[in-house]
Parts: C-alpha cells; structure tokens; sequence
C-alpha cells in the first residue's frame, strides 16, 4: 500500500481547513485586541451600541468575522445580534429566490446554423458561509456559469430539437447549472428559455418551405376530393341508366331548383322524350 508524501498531507489538510469555517482559537495578540474592543465598549457606552447592534431580516443569514475568522456557528440569524466593533465584520446574505436573465447568446448549433437563445434563471442561496468564502461574488459567478451552459449546451442540439424540445433542454441546464453552482452554496430552481431568434434569412426560407408544403397538401386534398365526387357521379349515372323514369325524375327536381332559387328565370322544360329520341338517332 502506498502512503501519502507530506506534501500531499499538507494539500489535504488545507483543502480542509478550506471547506469548513475556522473555529480554532486566537492568538495572544488577538485576544488582546478583543479585550480592548470590550473595554471601549464599556468606557463609550451607550455611544458604542448604535454600532455594536445589528439586525438580521428574516429573510437574511449574518456571516461575522472575529479577526477574519468566521465565528463557531456559522451564519447567525435571523434577529438582534452584538458585534465589537473594529473587530468584527458582518456580512449579510439575502436567501430569498433571485433572478437574473442569461443575456441572448449566439449559438452555432449542430447543423450549422446560428440562433440567438437568451434564458431566465431563478436560483437562491442554501448555504451562506460557502457563498461568501468560496466565491467572490456569487451571483456573477452564477451568471457567467449559465452563459457558458447555455452555449455548451445548444452547441450539441439541432435547430428542430432547439425549437420543438426547449422544456427538455431547459431541465438539462438547470441540472447541470445546480451541479456547478453547489459548491458555491447556491440552488438553482429553475431555467426557462424565454426566445430563440433566427437569422432574417432563415426565417424567410422556413416560411418559403412551409407555404410550399401547405399548398402541396392543398393539392392533394383537391385531387383526393374531385377522385371521391368523380365515383360518386359515376354510381349516380349508373343508377340512372338502370331505370329510365329516375332521369325524369331528376330533371324536375332540377326545374324545382331553379324556380325556387331564381323567380326571374323563364324556364321552357323539354320533354325527355326528345332526349330519348336523339340517343336512340345516335
């Protein structure tokens, strides 16, 4: 079994002195400067209390820094808290649900053609000792990380898959934006992509193609209605051949038609007797 060199030690020791607040004791020097700060407390009080007195929302979290050594705890809050002054700093966290809009980013997507997709993302704090230590600004950091997913993303998606699945490419991101951003102690909770813009170009193609289609489907709709009429009148002539008296027939109630439709119309019925006569003549 091989055992780990000292520098490898040392590597693992600060990765851990790094992940957890530092709650180990002061030195010499600085309990003496903590004495002092009590002492000009008491000596300037009640002067001292309008800057040792702070108060945590609660929809805030106080990170204090002794010294600049996070306190035992962690974040404090919500409520009244008492702070040395010129000893402690305080650094106040919102955990409340924050958004901020991925700006429109341009896409070369897998079948080489640019698109400008922006997107929403909501997301908050869970953690606030690791977003103010892990990270010098959180919120950037989370803005510039959805940026470069949104790209990396889109980069391996077709424009059909871009336009028709953005529900499934926005669950994607928001795993894997939450899956980055956790070390920094923030949640995301969702992503929506709000537009996808396409060049002027394609868009005239996209309409050209889609009007093209419609009229093809048009024309087959035409033809299969005048192919089904076509059998349709077919049956009705051979029903008509069979029995004479339902020409007859059919001829008046087209008189009664017309009479009915258009009064102005003088109409001169002829015998269908004569029509038999020129067919017979045939």
């Amino acid at each position: 079994m091989t055992m780990p060199s000292n520098n490898q030690a040392t590597n693992i020791a600060m990765n851990d002195e790094l992940d957890k607040p530092n709650e180990s004791g002061f030195d010499l020097c600085g309990w003496i400067i903590i004495i002092f700060s009590y002492i000009l407390i008491v000596l300037t009080f009640p002067i001292t209390l309008f800057f040792c007195i702070n108060v945590v929302q609660e929809y805030q979290r106080a990170v204090i820094f002794r010294l600049g050594r996070i306190l035992q705890g962690g974040a404090k809050g919500p409520g009244l808290f008492f702070i040395l002054p010129c000893v402690d700093t305080m650094v106040k966290v919102d955990l409340r649900t924050t958004t901020f809009n991925v700006p429109p980013q341009e896409v070369l997507t897998r079948d080489s053609v640019t698109v400008s997709v922006d997107a929403v993302v909501y997301s908050r704090i869970v953690d606030p000792v690791t977003s103010v230590t892990k990270v010098n600004n959180v919120y950037s950091a989370t803005q510039l990380l959805a940026q470069t997913t949104l790209r990396n993303m889109l980069g391996t998606k077709t424009l059909q898959d871009i336009l028709s699945d953005r529900e499934a490419i926005a669950n994607l991101m928001e795993a894997q934006l939450d899956e980055g951003s956790s070390p920094w102690g923030i949640k995301v909770e969702r992503v929506e992509i709000t537009d996808v813009r396409l060049p002027q170009s394609m868009q005239r193609s996209m309409a050209a193609e889609a009007e093209a289609s419609r009229e093809a489907r048009a024309k087959v709709i035409a033809a299969e209605g005048e192919q089904k009429a076509s059998r349709q009148l077919k049956e009705a002539a051979d029903v008509i051949g069979t029995s004479p008296i339902a020409l007859q027939l059919r001829y008046l109630q087209t008189l009664t038609q017309i009479s009915a439709e258009k009064n102005s119309t003088i109409v001169f019925p002829i015998p269908v007797e004569l029509l038999t006569l020129v067919r017979q003549g045939r």
